[in-house]
């Protein structure tokens, strides 16, 4: 009689997203994103390999995603070459949004090559890492004031940034709470961070595990604000003289 043999495990799937990292919860994401990319209609990429910073910077323009953003939703720190350089920069942006509503959509795409032209300055200081109340428990408001942190905007400039693009207002001091988990993450607060970030709606809603509500709900169906998010992206790396003298022409634009 032949020897019983050992069971042989389970293989995981070939598109099945494994990590290294110790703390599985911030996986979780990429895994809803590997899930998302392999449903019909869907582009699928091969997310099965470890989530290290050269296999993501790999992905990234796979997925159509921003590079320093796939790291945010693998739950890798955001290397300093990926990050903004001048975070005193962030706090003129509502002012730069403001300036970019005012401005025809052929113009915006005017301001985004000027900005896109402006020489990337070294990093005056080491990349500093997130302030104290900037370090939330993982979970999908905490993912996504990770990405909006990616845009160089911090609680303030992200109040004023969801005013002008959204019409709605809340305070500075309740995107952390949405951050942190108390402020639950609602299908109308997720457009209204759609229309702020420049991501794929339908990955924001696999990401956050949130559904979006109807296309007449969303603020990102507003033919008024096209361009803005991506030129909030645009500067993202930007100097905050260089950031003035992108807001500077702006305004000369529509006066």
């Amino acid at each position: 009689m032949a020897p019983d043999l050992p069971p042989v495990p389970d293989r995981p799937s070939p598109r099945a997203p494994r990590t290294t990292t110790a703390d599985e919860g911030r996986a979780v994401p990429l895994h809803r994103l590997a899930a998302h990319r392999q449903r019909p209609g869907s582009s699928a990429v091969d997310l099965s390999e470890p989530p290290t910073p050269p296999a993501l910077r790999r992905l990234a323009p796979e997925l159509g995603l921003h590079t320093a953003d796939l790291f945010v939703i693998a739950g890798v720190d955001v290397p300093a070459d990926l990050a903004p350089v001048d975070p005193s920069a962030g706090r003129h942006i509502p002012r730069l949004v403001r300036a970019a509503l005012a401005l025809p959509p052929r113009q915006r795409t005017v301001l985004r090559r000027y900005a896109a032209a402006l020489p990337q300055q070294e990093r005056p200081a080491p990349a500093p890492g997130p302030p104290a109340h900037e370090r939330y428990p993982d979970g999908p408001g905490a993912l996504l004031m990770r990405l909006v942190r990616n845009r160089n905007l911090g609680w303030t400039a992200t109040a004023m940034t969801f005013l002008l693009l959204t019409g709605g207002y809340w305070s500075a001091a309740t995107y952390g709470r949405v951050a942190r988990g108390t402020v639950p993450l609602t299908a109308e607060l997720l457009a209204d961070f759609c229309a702020v970030l420049d991501v794929p709606a339908d990955d924001l809603a696999a990401v956050t595990g949130v559904a979006l509500p109807g296309p007449d709900a969303s603020p990102t169906a507003n033919a008024g604000t096209a361009g803005v998010a991506e030129l909030i992206w645009d500067v993202r790396r930007l100097t905050e003289s260089q950031l003035r003298a992108v807001t500077d022409l702006a305004e000369a634009m529509w006066r």
